[in-house]
């Protein structure tokens, strides 16, 4: 019988390692932890990413370059297929966005992105606009307009 197969003699679960539990057991006396050092203390943990008192990795390399978050323009996502909510024919800027929910608030910018399909012609007014959405926008009949 091969030994990585489970049958009713071997069974479905392995047994615990009961360890402390005497030297009749074979893990009895330092119970698995070997003799004194660090790790055979009761609590003794390691830090995450320690390396044995070696500097570490992410200290060692370079810091290389800086990436200032304050000046990043940040857009707001609407998709194509949220629009259909509006009606035919009008026109959807900032102020209806936001009155609407899809925009959280009217300082943000705002991207008009392509995904989904645009049933309705619509003036739309927005910061920025994928090529692709303002290809569906205008080929439905409806205008893209870019906010200075």
């Amino acid at each position: 019988m091969l030994s990585y197969e489970i049958t009713s003699v071997v069974g479905k679960h392995k047994a615990r390692k009961r360890v402390g539990r005497g030297p009749g057991s074979g893990h009895g006396k330092t119970s698995t932890r070997g003799h004194k050092g660090a790790n055979s203390r009761a609590g003794a943990s390691t830090r995450l990413m320690y390396q044995g008192g070696s500097m570490p990795l992410f200290r060692r390399i370079a810091k290389r370059g800086f990436s200032n978050f304050d000046f990043e323009t940040r857009y707001s996502v609407v998709n194509l297929w949220q629009l259909d909510m509006f009606d035919d024919g009008s026109n959807v800027g900032i102020e209806q966005l936001v009155a609407a929910g899809l925009v959280a608030n009217a300082k943000h910018r705002i991207k008009i992105l392509g995904d989904g399909e645009l049933t309705k012609k619509l003036t739309i007014t927005a910061h920025k606009f994928s090529k692709s959405a303002q290809q569906k926008i205008t080929d439905i009949g409806g205008s893209a307009k870019v906010v200075a």
